[in-house]
């Protein structure tokens, strides 16, 4: 029996959230598992997408026909403004009949103004996921998932993470076999390792209203590898330590020692990249022992060091380490110590 699929696309909409997805269902297509897939607009005409090509071929939601499952795509610009009516209609008309209502990337910022994810776990592109739980209060975003699912409803992360939204989507059809098949086809993993925070700016920290948090910020990420404790922190900022945990607390929402902490995860990070070994970016970011910078890689991204460098290196190192065939068998490999 075949599956239909509607896709939600719009002007502006991200290529990769409607590709990525799409190719996974052709795939499974091809392993005997099909899916129709449906380009559903919001006026059923050709649309534009954020790389400039155009999708064409889409229908209007009322020329869709019944579908099992909705996939609504992002675009920055959901996340900058209220998306439009005429789009929100179209998703609510699919919603009305689908059995899974998922979406990509920003596409959650459409289904949290209709509604739908009020009092339900969600989560979005890390960039935007303050946004998402700002605008929405109702909605529980978590900003760390890859993909998360409660109910009929399922949110991706951003772009990319389509692919692994949907490639959980046919394994509750067709089975974890089909899509790790799929997976190896396509040379991505079954399940990544970590969630979103490994991909985003460690030091998205807001700017200081406090001349002397400033300073603090500016001493700690200049040299994270200094004595940073809170009362040498203190001392150099001539305050006591309670009145600089008040400071962290109200202005970025942290203790002093937590925040320090992801600074010099954020220099660990970089400097594994940069070829370190673990020891070696252990001490120059502050962090001291492999043992402590395994701690905090698991506590913060969710893998170890050793994985990390793997996944992010650059292409010039990876043409030293094993390829396709390394990588296929790889897909449910559990993180070992780093």
């Amino acid at each position: 029996m075949t599956h239909r699929v509607a896709v939600v696309v719009f002007d502006g909409v991200t290529m990769l959230d409607v590709s990525g997805p799409s190719e996974v269902l052709h795939q499974a297509g091809r392993l005997g598992h099909p899916y129709e897939l449906v380009l559903v607009s919001p006026r059923g005409a050709q649309v534009a997408t954020s790389a400039g090509l155009g999708l064409a071929g889409t229908v209007a939601a009322a020329d869709a026909g019944a579908v099992d499952t909705v996939v609504v795509a992002g675009s920055d610009r959901l996340a900058e403004q209220r998306p439009e009516d005429d789009l929100l209609a179209a998703v609510r008309t699919l919603a009305a009949q689908a059995k899974r209502v998922a979406s990509v990337c920003t596409g959650a910022f459409a289904l949290a103004e209709l509604g739908l994810l009020d009092g339900r776990r969600a989560t979005t592109h890390w960039r935007h996921a303050e946004a998402l739980a700002r605008r929405y209060p109702r909605v529980r975003v978590e900003p760390d998932a890859i993909h998360i699912r409660d109910g009929r409803y399922v949110t991706s992360a951003g772009i990319s993470a389509g692919i692994d939204l949907t490639l959980a989507l046919v394994e509750d059809d067709h089975g974890a076999g089909v899509a790790r098949d799929i997976a190896r086809e396509m040379v991505v993993f079954l399940q990544r390792p970590g969630g979103q925070s490994q991909f985003s700016t460690a030091l998205a920290t807001p700017p200081a209203r406090s001349d002397v948090l400033r300073s603090v910020i500016a001493s700690v990420v200049a040299d994270p590898a200094a004595d940073h404790s809170l009362p040498a922190m203190a001392v150099a900022a001539a305050v006591s330590t309670r009145h600089l945990t008040r400071l962290f607390s109200a202005e970025l929402g942290t203790t002093p020692a937590r925040w320090v902490e992801r600074v010099r995860l954020d220099r660990a990070q970089q400097l594994l990249l940069d070829g370190h070994s673990v020891t070696s970016a252990a001490r120059h970011s502050g962090l001291g022992t492999d043992e402590s910078l395994r701690r905090a890689f698991a506590r913060h991204l969710g893998t170890t060091p050793t994985h990390y460098r793997q996944r992010f290196a650059t292409t010039q190192r990876h043409r030293d380490t094993p390829g396709q065939s390394g990588f296929s068998a790889s897909h449910n490999a559990k993180p070992g110590p780093g």
